[in-house]
């Protein structure tokens, strides 16, 4: 394998970036704060998109990044900030565990992801493809926030957290997906947002709580 050049250390630093942003996430209990991490990693997003899309000279991938920019850094951070504003939401205080098992599980992920990504590594052409052990570890910590926490909203950004995950490994792995199927997932999330927000003011309106073990009294007996 060739030595790495200086763009594609710059991709691994921006890499680490964004595994670290994850842990922070998991450890974070403030959701403005959780809003902030989250457009901080749609930054690194769009940063190391823009850098595979010099270096591989594909033109798509600047369509990408323009995409992650508009949505991940802007719009959808904006609707969560209003989401925040008119549910009164400031603080997840009530994991299911502390913090500190709950860094100790996201560290086991960790070393998961990379275990299972090695395999893929070795057979690899391109020094690029080494990102793809980080990538899955950022999916897997998304995931274990999502299943970690008790409020809805917090879950949301868990779950905008992971599809980041996904989108840092397609870009990074096999240059991106075609233009027409990253516009079909920007959508699919953007309504999901939107679908989440008014789930949030029906939890908020018949429970007076964002916490999902309220759900748990309509189950039938």
């Amino acid at each position: 394998m060739p030595a790495p050049t200086f763009a594609t250390q710059v991709l691994q630093t921006l890499a680490g970036a964004l595994l670290l942003i994850a842990f922070a996430m998991l450890a974070e209990r403030r959701s403005r704060r959780l809003v902030t991490l989250l457009i901080w990693q749609g930054a690194v997003l769009v940063t190391s998109t823009l850098l595979v899309a010099v270096t591989a000279h594909l033109s798509h991938l600047f369509f990408s990044a323009m995409l992650t920019l508009v949505l991940k850094v802007g719009v959808l951070p904006w609707i969560l900030l209003r989401l925040m504003h008119r549910l009164g939401i400031e603080r997840d205080n009530e994991p299911l565990v502390n913090v500190p098992t709950l860094m100790l599980v996201g560290l086991g992920a960790v070393i998961f992801a990379f275990g299972l990504a090695q395999p893929i590594t070795a057979l690899a052409t391109t020094v690029i493809r080494q990102t793809l052990g980080i990538a899955l570890a950022v999916i897997l910590l998304a995931l274990l926030m999502i299943l970690a926490r008790r409020k809805a909203f917090t879950q949301v950004i868990g779950f905008l957290a992971l599809e980041n995950g996904l989108f840092f490994a397609a870009t990074t792995t096999t240059y991106g997906m075609p233009m027409v199927v990253e516009l079909g997932i920007a959508l699919d999330v953007l309504v999901g947002v939107f679908i989440f927000g008014v789930f949030f003011f029906h939890i908020r309106e018949q429970f007076d709580s964002l916490d999902l073990h309220h759900l748990e009294s309509l189950k039938e007996d």
